[in-house]
């Protein structure tokens, strides 16, 4: 025995959509719905014989027309699929990366340059320090000696 065929209807305010299935879930698939319009209200199943006529005699398919009228029930156009993806990236796009790829490299080469510079800087800074304390410790040394009788 075939199951039985229930109609249920949405809105979106500006258009009635119209399915005849087998369940609620059925339903929300054929509209492309992610959310339970059932539980909102949004949805409803509805026993007017006009649209259980129209819609059982193509079931599955979404039937539409315009929001609170009795106009005629046309069919869904089926959603597009959407614009292909270009095969593969842009030149422009290559060219960009290319470019933030070079300018990259020249960052860290500043960086590593600067780096080494400092650490030069450093280095020369450590040496004279340590002849300068060097000096000192020996005058020092030198002035205790003097102090000693």
């Amino acid at each position: 025995m075939a199951p039985r065929l229930k109609v249920f209807v949405t809105s979106d305010g500006l258009t009635d959509y119209v399915v005849a299935t087998t369940a609620k879930t059925k339903a929300l698939a054929a509209w492309g719905s992610h959310q339970d319009l059932f539980k909102t209200g949004l949805a409803h199943q509805t026993d007017d014989p006009a649209l259980v006529k129209a819609a059982t005699a193509q079931p599955g398919e979404v039937l539409r027309r315009p929001a609170g009228t009795r106009g005629e029930l046309a069919k869904l156009k089926p959603a597009k699929a959407g614009k292909k993806k270009p095969a593969g990236p842009s030149k422009a796009a290559i060219r960009k990366v290319a470019d933030l790829e070079k300018r990259l490299a020249e960052a860290e080469a500043a960086h590593t340059r600067a780096l080494e510079a400092l650490e030069r800087k450093r280095r020369n800074l450590e040496a004279r320090g340590e002849a300068e304390l060097g000096y000192l410790r020996d005058r020092l040394s030198a002035a205790r000696r003097a102090l000693e009788p």
